[in-house]
């Protein structure tokens, strides 16, 4: 019950101070994914331990940049090691690497992540961690490095779903264990109202 209750500050926050734009974009950089509010991260990250405990995990994965955070106190609650897919080769990149192609929603356009094969192997049950699921693409990349490599997807912990798009509902036909601590049922630009959906959990 506590969870649920830590959750509720969750959507309270989003209709405070998340802002609606244009083109379904909602801007939660206050709190979430520019300014982050490590306060609130804690409590996500003991509830992403609450569900997914039990799953075992051995790596929790997510995507650059506004994933890291959420995943590095997330991976304190799991006592396990973060790794990041990457968008761009570097230097610091040796060696093989897994890659998926990503469509990113929010910026239009389409780019390579990738993963050193040294980070994930078959032995591991892999969480995934993001802070936003719309459509869904960046997520499929990710679980795609994670069937490259062979490991075992545990699921994936998202902080704001847009229940309003398709990702969630096509993540969800693969029977992968998909936990969403907001659910956005709709959105209004006009008067600034945001919907939840009632999710258990």
């Amino acid at each position: 019950m506590g969870g649920r209750i830590k959750m509720e500050l969750l959507k309270e926050r989003i209709q405070k101070d998340g802002k609606i734009k244009e083109g379904n974009v909602l801007k939660v950089d206050s709190f979430l994914n520019h300014q982050m509010d490590t306060g609130l991260f804690r409590e996500i990250g003991k509830e992403f331990k609450r569900r997914f405990d039990g799953e075992k995990i051995t790596k929790i994965l997510t995507i650059e940049a506004s994933g890291i955070g959420i995943a590095c106190i997330a991976g304190e609650e799991f006592q396990v090691p973060v790794v990041f897919a990457k968008k761009t080769q570097t230097k610091n990149i040796a060696g093989e690497v897994y890659t998926s192609r990503v469509e990113s929603y929010t910026h239009g356009k389409v780019y390579d992540i990738l993963v050193s094969k040294e980070f994930i192997g078959k032995e591991d049950r892999v969480l995934l961690i993001d802070d936003f699921l719309a459509n869904g693409k960046a997520l499929e990349g990710l679980i795609e490095i994670v069937e490259k490599a062979g490991a075992h997807l545990a699921g994936a912990g998202i902080v704001i779903e847009k229940g309003f798009q398709p990702g969630g509902e096509r993540i969800r036909a693969r029977g992968i264990h998909l936990e969403s601590l907001a659910i956005i049922e709709s959105m209004d630009e006009k008067t600034g109202e945001i919907r939840f959906r009632e999710n258990v959990g």
